[in-house]
């Protein structure tokens, strides 16, 4: 079997990305993600097993970008409430800066794909929790939030915040540095005790 090249995989996940910020999952068939890609249909093929564990792969680097992007200077020293504005400023930071990326994780999230990754994430059966749960656990057992079920401080803190990205985005309100450190300071009230 011939050596597959970096670039190609690449190029397929960014025409999906594309395509599915554009269009949704069901717009977005093999065939014009790799129409769109400059590969030959069946190439998608050698980089993932089908469209379903495309999409999932997609999603997984994404997230690991994003995660990334919110680690850099987080920190376990500072108090809690300042790793909880850091966090919510650094996702919409990231959503206003990659449109495209979180219009894919939007609908990844109110898919059938998605459906099941939360639950499992929020109720703390994933492998991989994921840095928010493990804060607002934290947050629960240390009676600095209020003792709400995890989906519903994750509903608290990024409902909100996933609406103003989509209206930022939309054209609907304009963030800037001041009206962002606004809105988590929001979220932040609506959960601490």
């Amino acid at each position: 079997m011939d050596e597959v090249k970096p670039d190609k995989r690449e190029a397929i996940l960014q025409a999906t990305l594309q395509l599915v910020a554009e269009h949704g999952f069901h717009d977005a068939p093999c065939s014009l993600i790799a129409e769109r890609a400059g590969v030959a249909a069946g190439t998608i093929y050698r980089y993932f097993e089908n469209k379903d564990v495309l999409i999932l792969e997609l999603y997984r680097e994404l997230e690991t970008k994003i995660n990334s992007a919110l680690l850099d200077g987080y920190s376990l020293d500072k108090p809690f409430r300042e790793r909880f504005i850091h966090l919510v400023t650094g996702l919409l930071n990231f959503f206003i800066l990659h449109p495209k990326e979180f219009k894919y994780i939007e609908q990844f999230h109110n898919s059938p794909y998605g459906v099941a990754f939360r639950r499992d994430r929020i109720m703390g059966q994933s492998e991989d929790c994921g840095i928010y749960v493990e804060l607002f656990k934290q947050g629960i057992a240390q009676q600095v939030l209020k003792d709400l079920p995890l989906a519903v401080l994750c509903d608290l803190a990024f409902g909100p915040t996933v609406s103003v990205a989509r209206n930022h985005i939309l054209g609907v309100v304009q963030l800037d540095d001041n009206l962002i450190s606004q809105i988590a300071a929001a979220c932040w009230d609506s959960m601490k005790r």
